[in-house]
Parts: structure tokens; sequence; C-alpha cells
């Protein structure tokens, strides 16, 4: 992809997805993250309505009417993007490859978070970390994180999800919102995810495409494992064969559900003809 088609490119997923997050998300991404806590902004005489737990009494006793503590919410926070770049995402059969979805998604959850004066980081990973962005504000750096979605060019076609929740602790110290996009066309990542979740807000969201959850009967095809490039005849006329396939899919995205679940973190299915603002819209509307 050459500079002005990339550009082309990053233009066109910033507007549609900047529209969604300034008129739709922005909102809601705020009451959904709250801040670190309260933090003292002024002293004001008491209005009817006002707590009177907030009443200051020593600046009450001074003025000899009642004067109340505004606190404001200490807003900043960190959102980190952790990106799945393997090569199971380079499959879609509805016009769209799962890698266009998750890029859009991460596009409007990097302008929320900018919207609300947020740092926002990325991380990219097959089974490997492929790329670290550490986290930063400002629209400058958002449209890095879409230009690098759209054009980085991974080392590996494997997936291994806890190698990077593992490097997530290292380089993040304090609590992040962290959002993990991916098929999860993967397991054995419950022991770290569950480190993670005890010290960070994370959500795990999960693109996949109809046809991993059953495969038609188009006779017999030769299919290519996107992660370890085998190929092989597959007999799809075979209803031993096709619920075999839909049993593996199926066994892990319950696992994803399930670990995601026990270890306190959020679960968004999204399938990749499914329309994810209606997703995030209400998985916002559910936790705020």
């Amino acid at each position: 992809m050459n500079t002005k088609e990339l550009l082309k490119k990053v233009r066109k997923i910033e507007i549609k997805t900047r529209r969604l997050s300034d008129h739709i998300f922005g909102g809601e991404y705020h009451s959904t993250f709250k801040g670190r806590g309260m933090t003292f902004s002024e002293v004001r005489q008491y209005q009817f309505g006002d707590d009177v737990r907030s009443i200051d009494w020593n600046v009450t006793a001074r003025y000899n009417e009642p004067y109340i503590k505004v606190f404001e919410e200490e807003r900043e926070l960190t959102m980190m993007l952790m990106v799945d770049i393997s090569g199971s995402e380079l499959f879609g059969t509805n016009n769209q490859f799962k890698k266009e979805i998750i890029t859009e998604i991460s596009a409007t959850l990097a302008f929320s978070a900018l919207q609300n004066n947020d740092k926002a980081g990325l991380i990219l990973f097959s089974d490997e970390v492929e790329l670290f962005i550490p986290p930063k504000k400002g629209k400058r750096h958002v449209l890095r994180i879409i230009r690098e979605l759209l054009e980085f060019h991974p080392k590996s076609t494997k997936t291994d999800i806890a190698e990077a929740l593992k490097y997530l602790t290292n380089v993040m110290k304090k609590k992040a919102i962290v959002f993990v996009l991916s098929d999860f066309i993967a397991d054995e990542y419950e022991r770290t995810l569950k480190i993670i979740g005890n010290k960070h807000d994370v959500t795990g969201i999960r693109v996949y495409d109809e046809r991993e959850e059953n495969i038609p009967n188009l006779g017999m095809v030769q299919m290519q494992d996107a992660e370890t490039g085998v190929i092989q005849l597959v007999n799809t006329q075979s209803r031993k064969v096709r619920m075999a396939y839909g049993k593996y899919h199926k066994e892990r995205a319950d696992y994803f559900k399930e670990t995601f679940t026990k270890s306190g973190c959020g679960v968004i299915n999204c399938r990749v003809d499914e329309s994810y603002v209606k997703k995030l819209l209400g998985y916002f509307k559910r936790r705020g």
C-alpha cells in the first residue's frame, strides 16, 4: 500500500469512526469508565438541594453561613488496545475481513478516549508482541494507531494471547482500561487473564465470521490453515466433518466467555456481518 492509498484509508476510517465516537460513544465511554477518584475543586455557598455531608464546617463557622466543598472527578485514564494480527484475522465471507472490523472498533474506541482527554496505547500481537505504542494523548497519536492497524505486517501468523497479556503486565504498572480484540481461536490464557483482570479494567471483544460457526456442504474443498499454512482437502459433504468443525469453534467461543467472565472481565461477541455499533453501545449502557 503506497502512502497516498494509506492516507486515504486512514481518512476514511477517521471520518466514520470519529463521527461515531463524537455523537454516540463519547458520553457512554465517559459514564462507563470512571476516573481514579474525586479531587477538591472549590468552596461555594450552600444551595437548596446540596448534600449536607459536603458542608465545609470550618468555612461555615468563619462566615456564619453554610458553605460546601465541591469535588470534580479525576478523569484522566489510560486505554490500551490489544489487537490480534495473526493470520486468522484475514478471514471473512461477508465482504469484510475480521481485521477490518477490528480496525474500525479500535479506531472508534481510540477516538472515544481522545474525546475524553484520555491516553491511548496499542499492542499488536501474534504469538509474540509485534508492536507496542506507549499511551499518549492527541489526534496525531490516534491517527498513528490507525495507520499501524491498517498497514502493519506481522512476522508471525500464529496466536498466543497469554504471551501478549504477560507483556501488558510488564509495560502497564498503573491501572488501565484494556480492550483485547481477537477472534479468540486460542486457549490456555486463563491464568494470565486472571492476573490482568485483578489489576486492570479488561474487556474482550471477540470478532468472528458466521462460517466459523458452521461450514456449509460444498463437497470436497481445499482449505488452508491461516496460521500454520497447512493445505488439505476437506470433505464438507461429511456431516461428521461439519459437526467437528463447528464443535471446535464453539469450544473456543465458550472458553473465551467463561474465562473472561470468571476473571471479572467484560465480554462482547460481534459477528462480522453484525453492527458493532449496537454491540458496543449495549455493552457500555449495561456497564454505565
